[in-house]
């Protein structure tokens, strides 16, 4: 069959049965939107405000559905828009096809008219990236684009195409994707029976669990190894949703803004198996806090073994067949004086409720909770407000809680939760927000309205850059320098702006009518929650600090 480079690129999308298309027309991708217009009826086409908010659209796509993301820009400034996004995607090991135009060949490398270098300024944020110069070249890069998005240990990937490729005729064979296959070539008998060893022979195991474990949908092989070992389970803010919070073995998440069960678990465990996990800063804050506990390592990337953190033993391959291989080597273990401790923990971590009229962040969770009982995709922008929402929703099911945990990027959460809603139309979509990450890119509501996808996003306002502000409480003797916002911005009247509707909640009264109607509505929602300015998040381990020298709010 022959066709031009923009049919044969959205031929190849469709053999990777992909049904939506975030982006942002320009000059050098004219010819794929006009084979886009052909096309309107097999690709849904999704025109965000801006190329970050269609990046984050296509990451909260993947992360909320399992497969592969698609963003599509023009070059120069489309391209580099995506950046921010490919970088996000990058740091969380997001399955992402990032597919950018060019100017024509014969242009290339003389600083013409929106041309740049977007396969060399993206090479350190992608698993692989492309330029194509021959458009009979297109379709086998397309299918190796999404096989390396999602083979081993899942990512961006970018595709650079020239606008005459676009234009020009080649030939066109239909191809069925390939299946990729689980990563398991390096889960050897011998790391199995020295990894099944150690657990055996341990009598205080804990786990902590990492984004890996819901990338390889192993939420119920970890829920079996927990269960069979009798081990405390922690989750890092990447594995929400991969461990539930109603299971007894849960401690909750683990690291900087940790529970205590976690962070003592960790501290005082004889075994740690970290599981999908990279031993983060945020979590692991000083290699000082594993010097007293053997160190199990399961992952799928070899690069992570002994990279943060020198271990024991590892397994290296998908975690749900690592564990598949390796739950029936074990011994069915009762820890009861090890459970024991962790509750109490658990129980002296809830520490003591105390009325107030204030709006709290716990008040606003415990109503979200009540209207929908962990069934919610919930996105968050970065912040204390992400914090709280870790800390807080009932988290019982993977996938339903999508973060920017590994590169912290403000202004992700709107164009996230977008690209969850047209991934799940049927289900409820929250994006909780603070008031300044919110202001990023909150002109992605227009987005929202004008595609019917619906979302509710909740600012927990306390008009300042919170967290800023909170280290600067404690590390900067409260010089608060630019962190408090006061712009005297009317987000009731902005979401209106945009097609949609605003409530503002000043007293706990005013929430639960506000979250009831919004969670029925047809248009975007914002919910203007305020809260005191010196809210802070709890608890709380300073950056190098050991993992047990917890702050806790009395503590200040």
């Amino acid at each position: 069959m022959i066709l031009n480079g923009s049919e044969i690129l959205l031929e190849c999308l469709l053999e990777q049965e992909v049904e939506t298309v975030f982006g942002y027309p320009g000059g050098a991708v004219l010819n794929i939107y006009d084979a886009l217009y052909k096309y309107k009826d097999k690709i849904r086409h999704v025109l965000t405000c801006h190329e970050q908010g269609a990046a984050h659209a296509a990451d909260g796509y993947a992360r909320s559905t399992g497969k592969v993301g698609v963003c599509l820009a023009t070059s120069g400034p489309g391209a580099t828009n995506l950046v921010t996004g490919i970088a996000t995607a990058y740091m969380d090991s997001t399955p992402m096809v990032a597919i950018t135009g060019n100017v024509t060949r014969p242009l290339l490398g003389k600083d013409s008219f929106q041309e740049v270098d977007i396969t060399g300024i993206t090479l350190p944020i992608t698993k692989h990236n492309f330029m194509v110069k021959n458009v009979d070249d297109l379709a086998h890069t397309i299918r190796e684009a999404f096989r390396i998005a999602q083979e081993g240990r899942p990512g961006p990937v970018l595709v650079d195409i020239p606008k005459d490729i676009t234009a020009q005729k080649g030939v066109y064979i239909k191809k069925e994707p390939v299946k990729v296959a689980r990563s398991n070539k390096h889960i050897t008998e011998e790391a199995l029976l020295e990894v099944s060893k150690l657990i055996n022979e341990s009598s205080r195991p804990f786990i902590y669990a990492g984004g890996g474990v819901i990338s390889s949908g192993a939420s119920e092989e970890l829920i079996a190894l927990a269960e069979k070992i009798d081990s405390p389970t922690s989750a890092s803010l990447m594995c929400m949703g991969g461990f539930p919070v109603t299971h007894p073995l849960y401690t909750g998440m683990i690291g900087m803004h940790g529970t205590k069960a976690s962070n003592l678990g960790a501290w005082e465990c004889d075994l740690l198996i970290a599981i999908g996990a990279r031993f983060s800063d945020r979590v692991i804050s000083s290699n000082d806090n594993l010097e007293g506990a053997k160190i199990i390592h399961l992952d799928i990337d070899p690069a992570e073994i002994n990279k943060n953190v020198k271990v024991d033993a590892s397994l290296i391959g998908d975690i749900k067949e690592s564990l598949r291989k390796l739950i029936p080597l074990l011994n069915k273990k009762d820890n009861k004086e090890w459970i024991n401790k962790m509750n109490i923990y658990k129980e002296e971590g809830r520490g003591t409720s105390k009325e107030s009229d204030e709006l709290t962040p716990e008040f606003l969770f415990s109503k979200i909770n009540e209207l929908t009982d962990g069934e919610a995709i919930v996105t968050t922008e970065v912040g204390q407000h992400q914090m709280w929402a870790s800390q807080f929703y009932k988290h019982i099911e993977p996938r339903r809680f999508i973060t920017s945990g590994g590169l912290g990027t403000m202004g992700f959460g709107l164009g996230a939760a977008i690209g969850c809603k047209v991934a799940n139309p049927d289900k409820l979509v929250i994006n909780i927000a603070g008031d300044g990450s919110f202001a990023m890119n909150c002109n992605e509501l227009a987005t929202s309205y004008a595609q019917k996808a619906p979302v509710v996003t909740i600012i927990v306002n306390n008009n300042a850059l919170g967290m800023v502000r909170q280290w600067q409480n404690f590390f900067y003797e409260e010089r608060y320098s630019h962190t408090s916002i006061n712009r005297g911005t009317n987000f009731v009247k902005l979401v209106e702006a945009y097609g949609g509707k605003g409530f503002l909640v000043e007293r706990k009264e005013q929430l639960e009518p506000a979250l009831k109607e919004a969670f029925n509505s047809s248009v975007p929602i914002v919910i203007d929650y305020r809260v005191h300015e010196d809210k802070k998040v709890f608890p709380m381990v300073a950056p190098g600090a050991l993992i047990n020298q917890i702050i806790y709010e009395e503590d200040v």
